[in-house]
């Protein structure tokens, strides 16, 4: 066949993302007809890599009545880009400055008699009573819950707190009938109970998030908690929610190759046969993951063409094989899965993860665009 043959063409070279918060906003709306009670939408994570500001301002449009985050930081951005609704943040160290909190009128949580202490304003802070119910992870434990409901309830009575709500987390929720959630919800009622008998009287009891609130409708107390499914991601996979991304890049070069030619870093793929190679200008720092090469797989002229070779940080090569293919035609990564091309949820199976990484992990310089386009 002779020297490789390759087409080089003036193109952008960057990915973009198209983020559609029409589809933000249909997954609200069914979240808030399926709820027994209010909607939180949560948007830490960057609102899972769709923007913050934007997620939460159309969650909160469709119906959603409580926005959640992980930082006083993210609270006080979500506030800041025009959200009035309540919002509750519920990462905190125990030295965060609670001031913001008062300042722009924000919930915290409250995991351990430590960050009780730490409550010292001269305005009661509004707080959210945190239980582990089974991960060992944040929340208070089931030792330590009485003594923090008795030091709450002295806290409230002193003036520092009002206490809003009780909340904990299910940690097997993603396998409906899975025996830690029942446990986890006996756990919760049973700290309820507790709480009341102290003389507390929380509004707002919340226990479920995505798969819980889809698979469990005795979760749903007075709110449910949507992060994952806002953006159609359903954790549990009995849902086909609407998914909100499109990740694009364009081909910058195309070459002819013979049989036997390797493929990138220490030669990974070697072709079968003479073919075309396809480079995008994406990588692991755009967010596709390593782990994905020789199965990820890219929508491009009209079909789906495996990524050959190992992703590398900014490139990665895709066989087109006899097909003709462009510089300048662009390349579907992933979206919605509608005309044929990858998801996340793909992507995620390809790399041995989930999709909330995928959707969380895009990087800075993709180029991203916000739109409303389904319905």
């Amino acid at each position: 066949m002779g020297a490789p043959v390759t087409t080089i063409r003036q193109v952008s070279a960057a990915p973009s993302l198209e983020i559609d918060l029409a589809a933000v906003s249909a997954n609200t709306r069914r979240f808030v007809e399926l709820a027994r009670g209010d909607v939180m939408a949560v948007v830490k994570a960057d609102g899972f890599g769709h923007g913050l500001g934007d997620v939460a301002r159309t969650a909160i449009a469709a119906g959603a009545r409580w926005i959640g985050v992980t930082s006083l930081a993210e609270a006080v951005a979500v506030r800041e880009s025009g959200v009035d609704a309540p919002i509750l943040s519920w990462l905190n160290p125990v030295d965060a400055d609670l001031s913001l909190a008062v300042r722009y009128g924000i919930d915290v949580s409250v995991p351990s008699l430590e960050h009780l202490a730490a409550i010292d304003q001269a305005a009661p802070v509004p707080v959210h009573l945190q239980l582990d119910t089974g991960m060992s992870r944040d929340g208070a434990s089931a030792n330590s819950w009485l003594s923090l409901m008795s030091a709450a309830r002295r806290a409230e009575v002193a003036g520092r707190i009002r206490v809003v709500g009780v909340m904990g987390h299910l940690a097997c929720a993603d396998t409906p009938g899975h025996p830690a959630s029942a446990a986890g919800k006996r756990a919760f009622s049973r700290g309820v109970e507790m709480a009341r008998q102290a003389g507390l009287r929380p509004s707002v009891r919340h226990l479920a998030a995505t798969s819980a609130a889809l698979t469990d409708p005795t979760t749903h107390l007075d709110m449910i908690r949507i992060g994952a499914g806002l953006v159609g991601i359903d954790p549990s996979g009995t849902t086909e929610l609407k998914s909100a991304l499109r990740f694009t890049a364009p081909v910058v070069q195309v070459r002819r190759v013979d049989a036997g030619t390797g493929v990138g870093y220490g030669h990974s793929h070697v072709t079968e046969r003479a073919t075309t190679l396809a480079l995008l200008p994406v990588g692991y720092a755009d967010g596709l993951p390593r782990a994905a090469s020789g199965r990820g797989e890219v929508w491009l002229a009209g079909r789906r063409r495996p990524v050959v070779g190992v992703i590398s940080m900014d490139q990665v090569v895709v066989d087109v094989g006899d097909d003709p293919v462009l510089p300048g035609d662009e390349a579907v990564v992933f979206g919605p899965g509608d005309s044929g091309e990858p998801t996340a949820e793909d992507w995620a199976q390809w790399a041995g993860t989930i999709p909330h990484e995928i959707v969380t992990g895009i990087g800075a310089r993709v180029r991203r665009a916000v739109r409303w386009l389904t319905q």
